[in-house]
């Protein structure tokens, strides 16, 4: 009886350290993207229709520059980061699900360090393997990093990134994801530095 006793729990250990295993491996394939920019504000004016300096209006500009000359330029904008997590079970390891339970980034524009923030709660990234979207809604001084540019040059930056062929190219998010896992949290080795033209 102890001898089936030790056999059934050396079973179940091994059982779970395999499960383990896998799921820390199917952990490691998660990537992530910068998918779109929506919803870019200038100084509560929408840009989303707007390409170059001449499509603001004779008002608009009086606004911006009454921000300006009062040392600020408020933007605010939503940022959709994509998180592909190909555990489908098609590649010969088992389907998982995996949870971010924690998401700390730090936002670059145009390579300059700006804000930075996290999840206010866990996401869950089915394994589909197709990707889950992550809204990241974004508010900064626009003004407070780039104060020696002139109002044009500080739209053309707005407009690259939420006007009408605006694309987040000049953005970067470093983060340094904490996946949950069956022994507790699991945090990246090292932050990663996410951007829009490859899966990392």
């Amino acid at each position: 009886m102890k001898k089936l006793f030790i056999i059934v729990i050396s079973t179940v250990f091994l059982l779970t350290s395999c499960s383990i295993f896998d799921t820390i491996e199917n952990i490691g394939r998660l990537t992530f993207k910068l998918n779109s920019i929506a919803d870019f504000r200038v100084s509560d004016i929408s840009i989303s229709s707007k390409s170059s300096y001449s499509d603001f209006s004779p008002i608009e500009i009086i606004k911006l520059t009454s921000d300006i000359a009062s040392g600020k330029l408020p933007i605010k904008f939503i940022l959709n980061v994509d998180a592909k997590n190909p555990n489908d079970g098609t590649g010969g390891s088992p389907r998982s699900n995996i949870t971010i339970e924690s998401f700390p980034w730090k936002l670059f524009i145009d390579n300059k360090q700006t804000i930075a923030g996290n999840i206010g709660s866990p996401i869950s990234v089915p394994g589909v393997g197709e990707s889950t979207v992550i809204p990241l809604t974004l508010e900064l001084d626009l003004f407070k990093f780039f104060s020696n540019n002139s109002l044009e040059s500080l739209l053309n930056i707005a407009l690259k990134l939420g006007g009408s062929q605006g694309k987040p190219t000049d953005l970067q998010l470093i983060a340094d994801p904490v996946l949950g896992t069956p022994i507790g949290d699991l945090k990246y080795p090292n932050e990663i530095t996410i951007v829009d033209f490859e899966w990392r």
